[in-house]
């Protein structure tokens, strides 16, 4: 109830996602066209994916040597999905879409990762692929390889990790050459109408989806080298391209054939979570499935040659967002489940004057203080950062449907949001899940109850789509500096606008004291990392840089929710109930009070320039 309740809160009181639809893209929808969405998805996770989460977290994928094998119940569950139109439901309808909002799309979405995110990981990586196709593919190539993935019929992936490589992507190894026929007969495969055609060669590893026997086929988007005349690759990422490389050969007309391209599975990887999606290690161009007689994977090219990482970004940053939304609603999950437990489970007795009355009945345990500041940090975390995940998928709405003004300002706040959104959710949930364990005590261990799960699960959303570190990194590299700060600027107007008004409304002037102090703070301690213009003095810390960075833009939302939530109040009618919208205000306080004090420490390693680990010598260790 609390996770459709908030939704309703964060589109509707906040977002105003309805004013979307005064804009041509969206006109043929309303309040009641998105609670038909939001209904529907929250009805199918609720009684095909939830159903079967720990089933899938048990039941891993096996190979047999020849075909990887999923519990019957996930094909099922993600055709439901499917069948329900909500794969490409923000697409045109040429492409099998509603043309819904994203953000709408995002909150639909949401049901599916809190019900089962492993499961939900198929439909996600499978929309990223055939958006970075839509991004960057030609008609053709759209027609006969995204729209397959909107309509739910083929899967996709995307393959950049290395053995060898992990997240250095400028050291990755798989090569693609250009496909001439090797039989003497001079014939040019290269010249193809889905592209110029190449033969790929090298390896994959940590592939999600990368094997299985659903849907009619899987699309994997690959990045690799062309060589040179000379035939050496060019060093560095200004060197990799993007091919599009289908599992079964695909004619021109978009009809898949039988024909295995020469992409073999080389093992399962089992992780601590997320065991219900098959991770694989895929071998492209050993030979094992010739095509015309030789070894080599057939691959399009996408976009530019020495493009392919501009354009996988497409991928990568709305995986990066996907999976912090993911994280958020693993620790939603966990914060669900702690709350219930707490309600229903009794221990311990009330504290009066003259100590405990032990003749008298338990209390619940949500009684306890502790309990209840377990359960706010919580509260705060998944819901925080559900409206981190809905706000950037409304600045993706921006960007489509804006003005040019309104397109240019959402951008540069989603480029600055994107590190944030993905990091912040996948440590602080983190956290949120282990708190829920705390509140089961004992029983938060054992698999009788889902919160070990929802913490294993969430423990790999910390690595995947970058580290923090990496994470880190490209805000304080990058996003904060890049256009002389204006991303930065953007932001600190947004911010400063929501402390204007806050300072307005009575309960809310501390705190919006307190962020006009945290956003000084921010801006500050920017400048001092790069005050000397050395870029190891400045990033040194850019973790923590990113640590205290989030929890300011994190205050910055629950304030603006707390804003919403007065407002309602005020109205004296909303539908949301009293008891609902205290929550969020308690749940503001909490943040203020207890998280965003924590950004002194952070900021100050960052402000001085502190080398203490940039310093350490390995054999120290």
């Amino acid at each position: 109830m609390t996770h459709r309740a908030t939704l309703d809160f964060l589109l509707h009181d906040w977002l105003h996602a309805e004013d979307l639809n005064q804009r041509e893209r969206h006109t043929d929808h309303n309040r009641e066209t998105y609670d038909a969405v939001l209904d529907l998805s929250e009805k199918i996770a609720s009684e095909q994916f939830a159903p079967h989460n720990r089933l899938t977290d048990v039941q891993e994928p096996e190979f047999d040597g020849v075909k990887v094998h999923l519990p019957k119940e996930t094909p099922v569950a993600l055709q439901a999905f499917n069948d329900a139109g909500l794969m490409g439901a923000s697409k045109d309808p040429e492409l099998g879409g509603m043309q819904l909002p994203t953000v709408v799309e995002m909150a639909s979405m949401s049901f599916f990762y809190k019900a089962s995110v492993s499961l939900a990981a198929y439909p996600m990586l499978t929309r990223g692929n055939a958006n970075t196709i839509l991004a960057h593919g030609t008609p053709l190539q759209i027609d006969v390889f995204a729209k397959g993935g909107f309509e739910g019929r083929t899967f996709g992936t995307m393959c950049l990790s290395e053995p060898q490589a992990g997240s250095s992507l400028s050291d990755i190894a798989t090569k693609a050459v250009p496909d001439v026929r090797g039989d003497g007969s001079g014939i040019d495969w290269a010249q193809d109408a889905l592209g110029p055609r190449h033969r790929l060669t090298g390896n994959k590893m940590w592939i999600s989806g990368g094997e299985h026997e659903m849907g009619e086929n899987i699309v994997h988007l690959v990045l690799a080298k062309i060589p040179g005349e000379d035939g050496k690759t060019i060093p560095g990422v200004k060197g990799i391209s993007l091919f599009i490389v289908p599992r079964k050969l695909v004619k021109q007309d978009g009809a898949i054939t039988d024909q295995r391209n020469d992409v073999a599975l080389a093992g399962l990887n089992h992780k601590l979570g997320y065991r219900g999606t098959v991770n694989t290690l895929l071998n492209f161009g050993e030979g094992k499935f010739l095509v015309n007689g030789q070894a080599g994977a057939v691959g399009y090219l996408i976009g530019k040659h020495g493009e392919g990482l501009k354009c996988m970004f497409t991928l990568m940053n709305e995986a990066r967002i996907s999976v912090g939304l993911g994280a958020t609603m693993l620790g939603y999950a966990g914060y669900e489940a702690s709350l219930a437990y707490a309600l229903q489970r009794p221990q311990g007795r009330r504290m009066g004057a003259g100590g405990k009355d032990h003749s008298a009945p338990q209390i619940s345990i949500i009684e306890h203080t502790d309990v209840k500041r377990m359960l706010l940090q919580q509260k705060a975390i998944a819901e925080g950062g559900l409206a981190l995940g809905l706000l950037c998928a409304r600045l993706v709405d921006e960007e489509y449907t804006g003005t040019a003004a309104e397109a240019e300002h959402a951008g540069l706040l989603l480029e600055l949001l994107t590190p944030i959104a993905k990091s912040w959710p996948s440590e602080w949930a983190q956290e949120a899940n282990s708190l829920a364990i705390q509140i089961l005590g004992g029983y938060g261990y054992t698999r009788d109850f889902p919160v070990e799960q929802y913490w294993r699960d969430n423990r790999l959303n910390m690595i995947h789509e970058g580290t923090h570190g990496i994470q880190g990194l490209d805000l304080l590299g990058r996003k904060v500096v890049m256009n002389g700060g204006k991303a930065l600027s953007v932001l600190a107007e947004r911010i400063s606008q929501t402390i204007q008004k806050a300072g307005q409304i009575d309960g809310l002037a501390v705190h919006s004291n307190a962020l006009a102090q945290a956003l000084q703070k921010v801006g500050a301690t920017t400048k001092a990392a790069w005050s000397t213009g050395l870029p190891e003095e400045a990033l040194a810390n850019a973790t923590p840089y990113l640590q205290g960075f989030g929890h300011t833009v994190l205050a910055w939302i629950w304030l603006e929710l707390a804003i919403a939530a007065k407002a309602a109040l005020s109205s004296g009618h909303s539908p949301l109930g009293e008891g609902f919208l205290h929550g969020k205000l308690a749940a503001c306080d909490y943040f203020f009070n207890f998280e965003l004090p924590k950004i002194d420490a952070w900021l100050g390693v960052v402000a001085r320039r502190d080398m203490t680990c940039a310093q350490v010598q390995a054999d120290w260790f």
